[in-house]
């Protein structure tokens, strides 16, 4: 499968962006926080073979945050983002796949943007912070702060993974909390705090896209009431929870999450 790394001019600014599979419908995959701490440029590869699942009816477009983020940009401003993507990239309606924070910017397009929109996935995310996600972002940006990288990684394992996985995470940790420090913390301060602001609950009822919903019963990060509030709040969703499972579902559940998105997508 022939995977493209590329970059987009949005406005004055530049976006990361990979590209993979063929088929006519677009779907673009929103990563989350930790597009704060690296972006997906270079990984092209990586992600065509992950997720080649998705590409069998799909071109897929994997969209990191803007590079320039200035201070106060807010999960609202990277949804506008998304649509300034596909004006550059020739597109008019995607489907769309949001996870964690990626979740929360794919709630505001699907307000902002409803002509543009097929179906959403949102995947352990939340329309508000609570106090669980709050406790987390605010230990996160004290971490940022400090420029304590081996903290903030071993701080969002241990609450984002099953303890099955997470044995083999603490034996990678001295060579985990290494790679892929970034030369500074102010692109992941940014990002953490537009988590922290993002509200789009009283817009939820205004999404007219039909949406499922992926929650974990164990999530530490934003709960497991995030994902049910969701439902309650969006007309056309559909929800489902993984039981014994926290935030890192999606990545501990892969094959089962891709399969239950592929359905709902009809791929």
């Amino acid at each position: 499968m022939k995977a493209k790394n590329g970059r987009l001019t949005v406005g004055k600014r530049t976006m990361e962006y990979l590209k993979f599979g063929s088929g006519e419908q677009a779907l673009f995959l929103i990563p989350g926080l930790g597009d704060g701490l690296r972006t997906v440029k270079g990984l092209a590869r990586a992600f065509s073979l992950q997720y080649r699942r998705l590409a069998k009816k799909r071109t897929v477009y994997v969209l990191s945050r803007v590079n320039e983020l200035p201070e106060g940009y807010t999960t609202r401003s990277m949804a506008a983002d998304l649509s300034a993507a596909m004006d550059v990239l020739g597109l008019d309606k995607v489907d769309l796949i949001g996870v964690s924070q990626g979740g929360m910017i794919a709630q505001w397009f699907a307000v902002d943007y409803p002509e543009r929109l097929g179906r959403l996935v949102l995947t352990v995310t939340a329309a508000r912070t609570n106090p669980m996600s709050l406790g987390c972002l605010e230990r996160w940006l004290a971490f940022a702060e400090k420029g304590d990288y081996a903290g903030l990684t071993i701080d969002t394992a241990e609450v984002s993974y099953t303890e099955k996985t997470l044995k083999w995470i603490r034996l990678m940790n001295p060579l985990l909390t290494r790679i892929g420090r970034p030369k500074d913390f102010d692109r992941f301060r940014v990002q953490a705090i537009s988590c922290l602001e993002h509200n789009a609950f009283e817009h939820l009822p205004e999404i007219r896209a039909e949406t499922l919903i992926l929650g974990a019963e164990e999530d530490r990060i934003v709960g497991v009431e995030g994902s049910r509030e969701l439902d309650r709040q969006i007309p056309h969703s559909r929800l489902y929870l993984y039981k014994g499972y926290g935030h890192g579902v999606y990545y501990e559940k892969k094959k089962d999450w891709l399969e239950r998105i592929c359905a709902f997508l009809q791929i």
